[in-house]
């Protein structure tokens, strides 16, 4: 059974991010970059990336700055391009260790915003995109007083005040009662974030709306239809607008958001790993 290592990289700003790296078994087929959602973190992920390893897929599953076991500053960003950065660095040591191996970008829920604003900025140093209930287009979103507040955040330059993360409640996030629990319990699981953070986040939005035509690549995006937290018909939208003439979308139409803590798990799982295995 393959398991994984927590290693470290120190940023550009000076940060130092932690990640979780799980060996390819075998022969490697290709290298998967991961970034998880607003709340989670690369622990909440460990059997598909268990499953991609042990598949021939070398597995970078990155922990964001201020989240998981980046105790620094929880909770925030200063602006987008910080959480790009930090992404195109991860892959650029990436590319070091694995010269001329494909590599795949997948981002998960919020992650998504990420992973496809490097897609759109930085073309050139991944070969395929996964998004994964991607959160281009979210259900929950600020009331317009939040909203409003952010605005003024943003016009003042007010970074570090606190926001609750609105998803108090995991049965959002999976129907399975034993990941409800682990959800409740788990001590580094994000609570609350910055106004920063959430101002970071709509940088992302605009980068994706004004580049979706520079992502190109291979794509796949995988849906829960029973989602609460993601709006799966404009996420769609969003993915029928970038370049790519290789669009795969797959819905699970009795899952919750987390496709990870769903009974569809196995099944969620082989469809990724045989699409990671398309010569394309």
């Amino acid at each position: 059974m393959t398991s994984s290592t927590v290693r470290s990289y120190t940023t550009s700003d000076g940060v130092r991010l932690h990640y979780q790296h799980w060996p390819a078994t075998g022969k490697i087929r290709g290298v998967v970059v991961a970034l998880h959602g607003i709340q989670s973190h690369s622990g909440w992920y460990e059997y598909s990336s268990q499953q991609m390893a042990e598949a021939g897929f070398e597995v970078y599953f990155a922990d964001r700055r201020g989240s998981g076991r980046n105790e620094l500053r929880r909770g925030h960003a200063d602006h987008g391009e910080r959480l790009l950065n930090d992404v195109r660095q991860l892959v650029r040591l990436v590319h070091r260790e694995h010269p001329a191996v494909p590599l795949s970008l997948l981002g998960l829920s919020w992650g998504g915003k990420i992973a496809a604003a490097v897609a759109s900025t930085s073309p050139d140093s991944i070969d395929s995109l996964v998004l994964l209930y991607p959160g281009l287009a979210p259900r929950i979103r600020p009331t317009w007083w939040q909203a409003l507040q952010l605005k003024f955040a943003r016009h003042h330059d007010v970074r570090h005040r606190p926001v609750t993360i609105p998803l108090e409640d995991p049965r959002l996030l999976t129907a399975d009662p034993e990941h409800q629990n682990f959800v409740n319990n788990d001590p580094l699981a994000l609570r609350v974030v910055t106004s920063g953070f959430l101002n970071s986040g709509h940088d992302l939005d605009e980068i994706v709306r004004r580049h979706a035509d520079r992502i190109h690549h291979p794509t796949l995006l995988m849906l829960a239809g029973r989602d609460q937290i993601i709006d799966n018909s404009k996420t769609k939208q969003v993915a029928e607008s970038f370049s790519t003439r290789h669009l795969t979308t797959v819905c699970y139409p009795d899952a919750q958001h987390t496709l990870e803590f769903e009974t569809v798990r196995d099944e969620f799982v082989s469809d990724l790993i045989r699409w990671l295995r398309q010569d394309r």
